[in-house]
């Protein structure tokens, strides 16, 4: 729609009404969710039933509250903690890598920069079965002819980091390297020339300059590992996250803890958006 042209108001209301139930479309669903996490029932669903603070902090016998809800509670937590390292991990190799292809004179720079961005296309059920198949023949070869048995080769919490890292780092690696493009080597130049030597120049003006960056994909990566379903099904061991426990949850029946968690869900990612929203203009503005 161009402002400056006479508008039409049939055109006017169409697209207001198209924009009303594109935003309805997207956020309804999760108002209701939100809404129904206060139903006083034991469903997850309508009808409502009057407003109810019990999936949250009820402690028995009857109902159950997510301040004590062990299981969920653990899966927040072991979600947390992989969503952690995963993102440390990936902003830190993601980010070399974006050193890595910017180097003009790096050979094969396009066919390794074709490999790293293989995971994007690869769908998060093969990525996941491939992993675990190849983790697991790594481990019978070790246990078969060395006699060892390697935790990281079966399903478990650091075969759910790795596998989830495998294609996070992709993400980190496109969102550095798009800001380091816009970098102007004459900086590094000048520092060198004044003295500074190459690692006090990635400290005191690369990564300075890439911070907004770095901050932005890493929230990224921690919110991509913290709800990845499809990767982690088929490498998780006995400490399950928060997406196969509620997977696990609905399949079997659930009351509306299930709300409960989605609502301290959107309200700690929506927190975690605005700052590193707030965070990435101040480092813009400085």
């Amino acid at each position: 729609m161009i402002r400056t042209l006479p508008q039409n108001r049939r055109y006017t209301l169409t697209f207001r009404l198209y924009i009303i139930l594109f935003y309805a479309f997207l956020f309804a669903p999760l108002v209701i969710t939100c809404v129904l996490a206060f139903n006083d029932s034991n469903f997850p669903s309508l009808p409502w039933k009057g407003v109810s603070f019990d999936w949250f902090l009820a402690n028995g016998p009857e109902r159950i509250g997510l301040l004590h809800d062990r299981s969920n509670l653990r899966s927040i937590l072991v979600s947390a903690q992989t969503a952690f390292w995963v993102s440390i991990l990936s902003v830190t190799v993601g980010t070399m890598g974006a050193f890595l292809f910017e180097q003009e004179n790096f050979k094969g720079k396009q066919g390794l920069y074709f490999l790293a961005l293989t995971p994007l296309v690869i769908p998060g059920v093969i990525l996941g079965i491939s992993i675990l198949l190849a983790a697991n023949s790594l481990g019978i070869f070790f246990e078969d002819n060395f006699g060892v048995d390697i935790p990281l080769f079966r399903p478990s919490f650091w075969l759910v980091v790795f596998g989830q890292f495998s294609f996070i780092s992709t993400f980190v690696l496109l969102v550095v390297s798009a800001r380091l493009k816009k970098f102007d080597p004459s900086l590094e130049e000048a520092a060198l020339n004044l003295g500074a030597t190459r690692f006090d120049v990635i400290r005191h003006i690369t990564l300075p300059f890439l911070r907004p960056a770095l901050f932005g994909s890493g929230a990224v990566a921690f919110l991509m590992s913290f709800e990845n379903f499809n990767t982690t099904l088929f490498l998780v061991g006995s400490e399950t996250t928060l997406p196969i426990n509620l997977y696990l949850q609905v399949r079997d029946g659930s009351t509306p803890i299930i709300n409960a968690v989605s609502l301290l869900l959107i309200v700690s990612t929506s927190t975690l958006a605005v700052i590193n929203l707030l965070a990435s203009s101040r480092s813009k503005s400085a």
